[in-house]
Formats: C-alpha cells, sequence, structure tokens
C-alpha cells in the first residue's frame, strides 16, 4: 500500500487547494526592504535564507538553500521573471548543469539525496530596483521537470 503524501492529507483535511498549501515566508525585513518567498512547487517547500538583509542591496550577498531533490539532477535550467503589476517585465535563462560543464556544486545529485547550498551570489544588478514586484523562479531538469519552483516578493524602498 502506498504511504499517502502528508500534504495531500492536510489539504484535504482543511479543504484547501495543495498548491495554495505552503506558507509564504519571510527572507528579510529590514529598514526599507522587505523580501519574502512562497513555494510554487505544490508538492514541496524548501528552505531560503540571505545571511545579512542590507547585503541584498550590494553586487554580491551571501544565501543558503536546502531541499530534499525529489528529481535527479543530470542538467539543470533556470528560468527567472521579473514581474510587475502582474506583467512580465524581464526575464532571464541559465544553464546550470550540462554533461561536462557544471557550475555548481550539487549538478548530478539523485532523488532522494539532500540539496544544500551556501554560499554567495552575484545578481549583476548595480542596484535592487526601488518598488513592490515579485520575481518568479523555477529550476527544471533535462526532463522540464521542476526541481524547485519561488515567488520572491520584493519592497524595495531604498533610496540610493
Amino acid at each position: 500500500m502506498k504511504t499517502p503524501n502528508v500534504l495531500v492529507l492536510i489539504s484535504a483535511l482543511l479543504n484547501i487547494d495543495a498548491s495554495t498549501a505552503w506558507p509564504t515566508h519571510t527572507v528579510c525585513k529590514e529598514d526599507n526592504l522587505e523580501i519574502h518567498y512562497k513555494s510554487c512547487d505544490p508538492q514541496q517547500d524548501f528552505a531560503f535564507s540571505i545571511d545579512r538583509c542590507s547585503d541584498v542591496t550590494t553586487h554580491t550577498f551571501n544565501i543558503r538553500a536546502a531541499m530534499v531533490l525529489r528529481h535527479s539532477i543530470k542538467e539543470l535550467y533556470v528560468k527567472v521573471d521579473l514581474i510587475i503589476n502582474g506583467k512580465t517585465i524581464l526575464t532571464y535563462s541559465e544553464t546550470l548543469c550540462e554533461p561536462g560543464h557544471s557550475k555548481l556544486i550539487f549538478c548530478g545529485k539523485k532523488k532522494g539525496e539532500h540539496l544544500y547550498y551556501e554560499g554567495p551570489v552575484t545578481l549583476g544588478l548595480k542596484e535592487i530596483p526601488q518598488g513592490d514586484y515579485t520575481v518568479s523562479a523555477k529550476l527544471t531538469n533535462e526532463d522540464h521537470v521542476t526541481v524547485a519552483c519561488a515567488d520572491f516578493t520584493v519592497k524595495n524602498y531604498l533610496d540610493y
């Protein structure tokens, strides 16, 4: 007998849609900058943190991210959308893992293994845009299956 998914059981008991069951997590809330995220994968949440919120407005900052893989990663692709007022303004995509060329230490991990990344991230921006907006990020593998997915809500009122 197959063990039922805990999320499905909780969703059924609470009579809620599984796709909205994940909570919104606060990454940072400091001065005039707030960042929250919510997994957009109905089957998996994940952990994400930033060492210091004030570092996000600089060129490079340190993050931590962790999850248990539901799918193996031979190839990994990221697609990031900047959404303002419900409209996609900018799209960025990149190959992170491919045979013989891997940019990340967890390339090649198998289903069921723990994925943990701790280290610097560079956005390639001189500053974080002011305003309220959403950054939607999706990681997919070679089978076009979602490995991780999140919507980040950013509220930045810093005056540069």
